[in-house]
């Protein structure tokens, strides 16, 4: 990336960043996709501790394919089931500035699915 569009880029994500902040109460539900995985982990930026992590790395899963939105619904599922066991419930939603379709779309749906509110 040349410097200029890097410097772009970190100020939009500092800009979108800025409005969306975990509590201990309600922690921040941060998700990342790559080409090949999806990750998601619930983050208290008041202590800056992750909370609950999943993705599709894990071999619990015993996913076909990583990179489908089959696998990033179980992939919400799983992080709503462990969230729950944890006695968390409200999270807020970070899609790390990215569009909500596709796989972040299927994740949040799983997450609703399972119990979580946002």
């Amino acid at each position: 990336m040349k410097k200029k569009t890097q410097k772009i880029y970190l100020q939009e994500k500092r800009r979108y960043l800025k409005k969306i902040v975990g509590t201990t109460e309600r922690p921040r539900l941060s998700v990342f996709r790559s080409h090949n995985h999806i990750y998601a982990q619930l983050i208290d930026d008041s202590h800056s501790q992750t909370l609950v992590a999943c993705s599709t790395l894990e071999k619990s899963l015993n996913l076909e394919s990583t990179s489908t939105q089959a696998a990033a619904f179980t992939v919400g599922e799983i992080l709503a089931e462990k969230a729950i066991s944890k006695e968390i419930k409200l999270v807020v939603f970070d899609r790390n500035n990215r569009p909500y379709h596709g796989r972040i779309k299927n994740l949040a749906d799983g997450a609703r699915n399972k119990g979580l509110l946002f």
